[in-house]
């Protein structure tokens, strides 16, 4: 764990079409290649904050890929801090940790019938290669010690708190099924223990 992430700058920037205003966070101590960052959105400073902790997806957060639920996480996350204020932290770990073109031959895995996690092992990575530290990093520079924590992974949720965060709650996400994310889902749910309900 990185254990001397500070603040680095604070970047107001409209979002969402010009509706939102919202402060980027840079931090020092993070490598170069791994550049994450706070997003601030409305009543951020409120005692208890939502927080969404979501994993780089650049197939699914920009060019709205349907063979996960990348993007509809994100979006659905900003709408709501728009509404309830807190943070989104974006973690720089493409692929669940193995990168964009381990990623890409991890698609043509699972386009032979494997899962994403069986996908992973397949090409000698770990099933799930993410940290969730930056983001406890990240929360303790920005002077956040408890949360509302906005997801349906309990592994963000175990590795918050054992990092010192106190997540007081879970508060889910919306489930994103398409005919094309089916088992996509179905895998995070049964490997995973994800609350979705299909």
């Amino acid at each position: 764990m990185n254990k001397d992430v500070s603040l680095h700058t604070i970047v107001p920037i409209s979002i969402l079409g010009g509706d939102v205003d919202a402060h980027f966070f840079g931090f020092h101590g993070f490598e170069r290649d791994q550049e994450h960052f706070a997003v601030g959105i409305g009543r951020e400073q409120c005692d208890v904050p939502l927080v969404r902790v979501h994993s780089e997806c650049i197939t699914g957060d920009v060019f709205g890929s349907q063979r996960c639920d990348c993007g509809p996480q994100l979006q659905e996350a900003l709408r709501t801090l728009k509404e309830v204020g807190g943070y989104l932290i974006y973690l720089r770990q493409e692929g669940r940790g193995i990168g964009l073109y381990s990623k890409f031959e991890a698609y043509l895995l699972q386009d032979k019938g494997l899962d994403t996690y069986e996908a992973n092992l397949r090409l000698n990575h770990l099933a799930d290669s993410r940290s969730f530290d930056p983001a406890v990093q990240i929360l303790r520079a920005l002077g956040v010690d408890q949360c509302r924590l906005l997801t349906n992974n309990p592994e963000k949720v175990a590795q918050l708190r054992a990092g010192g965060i106190d997540v007081i709650e879970q508060v889910p996400t919306g489930v994103f099924l398409t005919n094309h994310n089916r088992n996509y889902l179905q895998a995070k749910a049964v490997k995973s223990s994800h609350s979705i309900k299909l």
